[in-house]
């Protein structure tokens, strides 16, 4: 494993000033959902570690996933400073080197037959694109899961079946229609309806779910009922991809090669904001036709690819793929069992896949209950947005084993602190 920079010094910040200045200029609701975790502010971060203002140190098993290598990996960091010193920013009108490098990079870690790569910063904006080439290539009814995530942006939102964020901006794009994650006969009825029209877009694993795994099998059947009836697939892997499942993509668990993949988080290696949408030449063809019929100011930009280029160099040189899969293979059954011991009436199932481990609960109020208790123990992790009863683990694929043990181990005291705290509340209490 390479050895990472020394961390920097944690800057002195005056805490109840950035809480007025988040309720002045950016949001009452999270400056209130901070003090629900003590305000503590994050301010530098070194590998699988964070470190706050006030000098304590936290695990972070968090992040939704962008952080598969660390914080500030020093392969990621050397090309990006590189850079930074050279030509962080292009013009765009003259041609630019390491914008091709990178694609040719990602292109390299791909299934098969994805070749075209249209950069992006966030996992919305490659959404964005894999429906823009859908709608291209005559596509004009699109099928997404109820479950699934894609993100806020408009055509995002109108494939992100929750109705706690489609509610307020309706109407949204037409012709979306939501069927059940893993019904391959669902999904059957509807493309045989409509040939030749539809677009399917869905996730390998729902993160944001609640880490729902398809029953096997699944992932392979809709690229064969895609293909019988004449559709177009896209797989989002913004949040599973580069790693997160122990393969390169969630694509490769079952040999599936989609018409567009989505990439994002984890792509941008930890420090900067990247994603891409990698299609298939015929897939791509709209774009080949005319280069600027989907642009953006800051897509493909010199400093960014770099982090593109120092993040697949970083995953194939210190073999993270596979330490993600050995990692989770470890990780699981250890965080199932401590779950299993200390809250068997709270917990519903322990699941996941390589280093996306969720724990279910029986209501959505436990697992906020057990996202600060295990912060009170130094780990940071996350909820699942359209599966609130769930707490999602994406810890790095670079922990060390004592980074592993102090991982369980804050999770068996966090449980046992969230039990002791069921025992005490009000009967019908939150």
């Amino acid at each position: 494993m390479t050895v990472l920079h020394d961390s920097p010094h944690a800057p002195v910040v005056d805490e109840a000033e950035i809480l007025n200045l988040y309720r002045a200029h950016l949001s009452k609701g999270r400056a209130t959902l901070a003090e629900l975790f003590g305000s503590h502010m994050e301010v530098a971060s070194e590998g699988a570690w964070l470190t706050t203002s006030d000098g304590e140190r936290f695990l972070n098993a968090g992040g939704y996933g962008v952080f598969i290598m660390g914080a500030r990996h020093p392969i990621v960091m050397e090309e990006v400073e590189r850079q930074l010193r050279t030509h962080p920013t292009a013009t765009r009108i003259l041609l630019e080197p390491t914008v091709a490098r990178a694609a040719e990079a990602l292109v390299s870690v791909l299934p098969t037959g994805l070749d075209r790569v249209h950069f992006a910063l966030s996992g919305a904006e490659a959404v964005e694109t894999g429906l823009k080439l859908a709608r291209a290539g005559g596509f004009k009814r699109t099928v997404s899961m109820r479950g699934g995530y894609h993100g806020k942006t408009l055509g995002a939102l109108s494939a992100t079946a929750k109705e706690v964020y489609q509610a307020p901006f309706r109407p949204l794009i037409p012709d979306f229609q939501h069927l059940p994650f893993g019904d391959a006969d669902a999904l059957e009825a509807e493309l045989k309806a409509h040939p030749g029209e539809v677009c399917v877009i869905l996730e390998p694993v729902q993160g944001e779910g609640g880490v729902i795994i398809p029953p096997k099998g699944y992932l392979k059947r809709v690229e064969e009922l895609v293909r019988e009836y004449e559709g177009f697939l896209i797989l989002d892997e913004v949040q599973s991809g580069f790693g997160r499942l122990g393969e390169w993509w969630g694509a490769d668990l079952e040999g599936v090669v989609p018409d567009v993949l989505l990439a994002g988080k984890a792509l941008g290696g930890g420090v900067m904001p990247v994603s891409a949408a990698i299609a298939t030449r015929k897939a791509f063809r709209p774009f080949d036709k005319d280069p600027y019929v989907h642009t953006a100011t800051f897509s493909g930009q010199p400093v960014l690819m770099a982090a593109v280029m120092g993040a697949v160099r970083a995953v194939k040189e210190e073999r993270l793929v596979t330490r993600s899969m050995d990692l989770g293979a470890r990780l699981l059954p250890r965080i199932a069992e401590v779950a299993h011991r200390n809250i068997p009436e709270l917990v519903v199932d322990v699941r996941g896949q390589g280093l996306l481990i969720g724990v279910e609960l029986v209501e959505a109020g436990l697992a906020g209950e057990l996202l600060i208790e295990l912060f009170n123990h130094g780990v940071v992790a996350n909820h699942s947005m359209n599966g609130s009863s769930v707490v999602r683990f994406t810890p790095p694929a670079v922990l060390s084993d004592t980074d592993l043990d102090y991982l369980v181990n804050s999770f068996d005291l966090a449980t046992r602190d969230l039990i002791k705290g069921a025992a005490t509340m009000p009967e019908g209490g939150n």
